[in-house]
């Protein structure tokens, strides 16, 4: 179980990533590297510094200079190193994205009827980005020449990598893990061998883009890793051992000194710099201390934002705004309480886990 070591690592490591997230934050604000969000119900947020993810690498690094003397290299070493490689890929995706490729129009219904215009029908009063191709199409008839809708606002669109060249390099990621053998071929007392290997890759891939889609509100993604490290870590301490629950413990203090920075509203975000490091790092553990079924349970809020995003974009389903948090937040419901929704959904859901698998 996890012992009164774990619990003065988890502290240490909180207040060694507050702090640095501090340094971190000020260094930002004085190279001007700031957010510039997309979503239109988060312009507000515009001048955020971004790529706080380098104060999680930070902590979690220094963590593991501190535990270096114990054991030699273990695996929360071989988690952090993973980290900072997810996060230098990161902050490339990061640093494109300074760089403006389009603008998205948004438009305001101001008749007193529904206005369909793409994909949406918009209300009285309601607002839109013009997103789909089908909008876009739309947009010259309705907003220029029959003036049913008012052009409000343009939203610089990102430069970002596309989506294959992004898989490629996970996958690349991925076998920083693989080629070593460090992986054990056993899932919770099952025997697969060599199937192991598309199974992390998949593993790790998966998790990276659940977080970095999960990361769009104030401490949303740090808050779900935390509450579902601290779950994994509790399994780990009661199957496998501290040696397993030292990378999970490390991690949730990574992420919850980051929150004191990073909650609501947020004074710095993480950038894919950060999301990119925590979905690695998260399933690295995982994968290292063969929590990896646990592990998973306890990540159900982003795996299924993660399926519902792919269903709206396979045209299954239909979401006014993607991922499925922000429709949410398109919908009325407050970003604070979002959070918490999410917050608390992860918690039940560890719980449960643990109650099933007999850890409390």
């Amino acid at each position: 179980m996890i012992g009164q070591t774990d619990v003065l690592i988890f502290i240490i490591t909180i207040v060694v990533t507050a702090l640095f997230t501090a340094v971190v934050r000020r260094e930002l604000l004085l190279a001007d590297i700031r957010d510039n969000p997309i979503v239109s119900e988060h312009r507000q947020k515009s001048g955020t510094p971004t790529m706080g993810g380098f104060g999680i690498l930070i902590g979690v690094a220094l963590m593991a200079l501190v535990t270096f003397t114990w054991n030699a290299v273990s695996y929360l070493h071989i988690m952090v190193f993973m980290m900072f490689v997810a996060g230098i890929f990161g902050m490339f995706d990061d640093l494109l994205g300074f760089k403006v490729k389009d603008y998205q129009k948004v438009v305001r219904n101001n008749c007193d009827e529904p206005v369909k215009i793409g994909l949406l029908s918009l209300q009285p009063g309601e607002e839109a980005r013009v997103a789909s191709p089908q909008a876009k199409k739309d947009y010259a008839k309705i907003v220029e020449k029959d003036h049913k809708l008012e052009l409000i606002d343009e939203i610089p669109i990102k430069t970002e990598t596309s989506e294959t060249y992004k898989l490629f390099t996970q996958f690349i990621l991925a076998c920083f893990l693989i080629v070593p053998g460090v992986l054990s071929t056993n899932i919770s007392g099952f025997e697969i061998g060599i199937l192991m290997i598309p199974l992390a890759i998949l593993a790790i891939i998966g998790s990276i883009n659940a977080v970095n889609l999960i990361d769009g509100m104030d401490g949303l993604a740090a808050g779900i890793i935390a509450i579902a490290s601290v779950a994994s870590a509790l399994y780990c301490g009661a199957i496998t051992g501290s040696v397993a629950s030292l990378p999970f413990v490390v991690l949730a203090g990574a992420c919850v000194g980051f929150l004191v920075l990073n909650h609501y509203p947020a004074k710095i975000f993480m950038g894919d710099t950060g999301s990119y490091a925590l979905g690695t790092g998260y399933m690295v553990a995982a994968l290292l201390g063969n929590s990896l079924i646990f592990s998973i349970i306890a990540l159900a809020v982003p795996i299924i934002s993660v399926i519902i995003s792919l269903l709206h974009r396979a045209h299954i389903i239909t979401l006014p705004v993607e991922p499925l948090h922000h429709t949410l937040n398109y919908h009325g419901m407050s970003e604070q309480k979002i959070i918490l929704l999410y917050w608390g959904v992860t918690l039940v859901v560890s719980i449960i886990a643990l109650l099933l698998f007999g850890i409390i």
